[in-house]
């Protein structure tokens, strides 16, 4: 048991009560405290009323499907949501991380993965928001503002929202502006050491920095590919 996520929130939404149960008693055995929801509406009030610190939610409900479930969070809520996704599904895992999910874990899955991920999303999660800033104001250029201390960044003169895997990823870059960082070094220092095996995490979500901070997405200038290596955000010396 791990002293530091002990009896943290965990709402889990499966209509199957069989795999429900299945994850509680796992999730309690290594100190969570869990509470359920078998379809998409009771998830919304369960988040709503009992805040949980985090939410295994299963693509397949009989009433609003997770991916209407993960929108409808999204608009009030940054709370870190797993999805649970059929084996082979793979649009449906690409879905549910373009629509703000934090991980996914496919089914059937071993309890040791499942506590695995939701510490490593609670993890990831923390470290986001206590992230210690040493920069200022960085004026990259006429289009592009950054905040560390403020956590704020500014597009063409208006303030963007990101995500804060989003956030923490492209804290990392600048941090190193001029210097490639690897896959790993990015998996490590924003996913963590269990996503050493998965680049497709950092493809993904630097393609959602671009889409928000680039002028032209397809041919960018602020965060650079080192193709078969890594990124690089641009050397602000020469910015």
């Amino acid at each position: 048991m791990d002293e530091q996520f002990k009896n943290r929130v965990i709402l889990v939404v499966d209509d199957e009560e069989r795999m429900a149960r299945f994850i509680r008693l796992n999730l309690e055995h290594d100190g969570f405290q869990v509470i359920e929801a078998y379809n998409g509406m009771d998830a919304i009030q369960q988040i709503r009323e009992k805040m949980p610190e985090l939410v295994l939610l299963d693509v397949m409900l009989p009433d609003i499907d997770g991916f209407e479930v993960l929108k409808m969070v999204r608009e009030v809520s940054a709370i870190p949501v797993i999805m649970l996704t059929a084996k082979g599904e793979e649009d449906d895992r690409v879905r549910g991380l373009e629509l703000g999910a934090d991980d996914y874990i496919t089914k059937p899955f071993s309890p040791r993965e499942m506590v695995s991920r939701i510490r490593a999303v609670l993890r990831r999660n923390e470290a986001a928001a206590a992230t210690v800033h040493t920069h200022g104001l960085i004026q990259v250029d006429d289009h592009l503002k950054l905040d560390f201390s403020r956590r704020e960044v500014w597009v063409a003169g208006e303030l963007v929202k990101l995500r804060p895997t989003e956030y923490r990823l492209l804290y990392h870059l600048v941090q190193n502006a001029g210097w490639v960082m690897t896959y790993d070094q990015l998996l490590s220092k924003v996913w963590g050491y269990e996503y050493r095996d998965e680049p497709h995490y950092v493809r993904l979500y630097i393609n959602y920095l671009r889409q928000k901070l680039e002028e032209d997405p397809a041919n960018p200038k602020y965060i650079l590919t080192e193709r078969g290596v890594g990124y690089r955000f641009v050397d602000l010396s020469r910015a």
